[in-house]
């Protein structure tokens, strides 16, 4: 019975909405920002290229931290020291003076608005049932999607008009209200068991490790949702230089990619009602198999064209947006527990994930080919941890009987 009161104090969900896409948001809006902030600074663009290396380094490591620690502390205190490094960071690297300065404020940034992006997941596991926990995931990935989406058309706004220094003061804003409104609005959804140390943190992850079910989910997860940051690096020279396109259409084309995860994240929440969720998973990861498949022949057959092209990658992030929201279910859901570490280090394997599909797209010669063979075997092996996992989850289930 607490169980079930304790669910229903839910924060709203803006708010969670705020949090979780904090970090990702500082990380795409500043990219635009680059070559003012290296005129400004006297530093070359390889070089301010480093606060976004920085960056995505304290992202996946920082949510490393934040799991065990909400596991232990609680999600809330968790959380606000979280946002309190990302307002902290965002101030500092406003006002830097040189390079180094402004790579270290943005290693503080991403420190803490990792927080966010591990513990607003977790959250929505622990005020969600089994019956809502995938939909209210799948609407939080929808809202994420267009933040980051928009993020550098609105960077590039405001550094054009304002100044890049004016991004993270925009960010140190989103920071407060984000920071004051968890104060405010946010109770205490998990169950810390008031203990944390290093030794704790290691035990928690050798626990979810040690389980077939975790890993097979997480890392299924990871490699399938962010196996589309090999395309993303590559579609500026598949577009501009093998498809003849002018270069300011690669961000409308970037774009629709976006809207067909936003239409799977969509359709998530209304299919859970009446498909299970193992289905769902399989099936949208199916989707986007088929459709890597599909990319890699016509492509090694020499009819490479826009529209195939387009259609494709809509079809198959559409299957990214069905499979992310159950695949993360699936693996906050094997220790309830560890839902916060479980949290955490599923958000370091997708980090992880995506920066070496991005690191094999430049194997070769054929960018186009490069990156749809990395997403059909992102999407495949995906396929096969899936498939471990639930098989595992059968014998597990035969046993207890």
């Amino acid at each position: 019975m607490n169980i079930a009161v304790e669910r229903k104090a839910s924060p709203p969900l803006w708010l969670l909405v705020l949090v979780t896409m904090s970090g990702t948001l500082a990380m795409h809006m500043f990219v635009p920002a680059l070559p003012y902030s290296a005129a400004e600074l006297h530093a070359t663009v390889a070089q301010t290229q480093m606060t976004i290396s920085m960056y995505i380094i304290g992202l996946a490591v920082g949510q490393l931290i934040y799991g065990p620690l909400s596991d232990s502390l609680g999600r809330r205190p968790a959380l606000m020291l979280g946002l309190t490094l990302y307002l902290l960071g965002g101030i500092t690297a406003a006002l830097t003076t040189n390079l180094h300065m402004l790579v270290a404020a943005r290693l503080v940034q991403a420190l803490g608005g990792c927080a966010g992006l591990a513990l607003g997941r977790a959250i929505v596991r622990d005020t969600s049932d089994s019956k809502t926990v995938v939909s209210r995931l799948a609407l939080l990935n929808l809202m994420m999607m267009i933040g980051p989406g928009l993020a550098p058309i609105l960077g590039s706004g405001i550094a054009a008009t304002l100044g890049w220094r004016a991004i993270f003061w925009v960010l140190a804003g989103l920071g407060s209200i984000a920071l004051i409104s968890t104060w405010w609005l946010l109770p205490e959804t998990g169950k810390p068991s008031g203990r944390f140390s290093g030794r704790i943190m290691l035990t928690d992850y050798k626990c979810l490790f040690s389980s077939v079910r975790f890993v097979g989910f997480a890392l299924g997860g990871g490699m399938a949702t962010t196996s589309i940051y090999a395309f993303i690096a590559a579609a500026p020279f598949i577009f501009v230089t093998e498809l003849h396109r002018p270069l300011h259409e690669v961000g409308l084309y970037l774009g629709l990619m976006i809207a067909g995860m936003s239409l799977g994240n969509a359709l998530t929440g209304r299919l859970i009602r009446s498909v299970p969720i193992n289905r769902l998973m399989l099936g949208g990861n199916t989707l986007s198999v088929i459709s890597a498949l599909l990319l890699v022949a016509i492509t090694v057959s020499g009819h490479l064209n826009l529209a195939a092209v387009l259609v494709l990658m809509f079809l198959f992030t559409c299957g990214l947006g069905l499979t992310s929201p159950s695949a993360l279910t699936k693996s906050l859901s094997v220790n309830p527990h560890l839902t916060g570490s479980a949290a955490g280090l599923y958000g370091f394997l997708q980090m992880t994930a995506g920066a070496i599909s991005t690191s094999f797209v430049s194997i070769g010669s054929d960018p186009a080919l490069s990156a749809a063979t990395v997403l059909l075997g992102a999407v495949t092996l995906a396929q096969l941890a899936f498939w471990v996992s639930l098989r595992q989850e059968r014998i597990e289930v035969f046993e207890k009987r």
